[in-house]
């Protein structure tokens, strides 16, 4: 079973949820609780960090194909 690429730590997702605070007050001078951060996270991590976390995949997965590549190139 995999693990879940979005389980972040307390201490992580609490800093998270600050930025997003801090955003919406230099953005919009809007105020936002933690509850409603909170729940804009985990909004943003379930229905958009699914494309991020593949793209990361696919970068990563394109960079070690074309290092690999090098590599056979150098054979003798």
């Amino acid at each position: 079973m995999m693990k879940d690429p979005f389980a972040f730590t307390a201490e992580d997702k609490k800093i998270m949820v600050q930025k997003i605070q801090g955003y919406f007050m230099d953005e919009y001078e809007e105020d936002i609780g933690q509850l409603r951060a909170t729940l804009l996270l985990d909004f943003l991590l379930k229905e958009i960090g699914p494309a991020i976390y593949n793209q990361g995949v696919n970068d990563s997965h394109r960079f070690f194909a074309e290092k690999l590549e090098d590599l056979f190139e150098i054979q003798k």
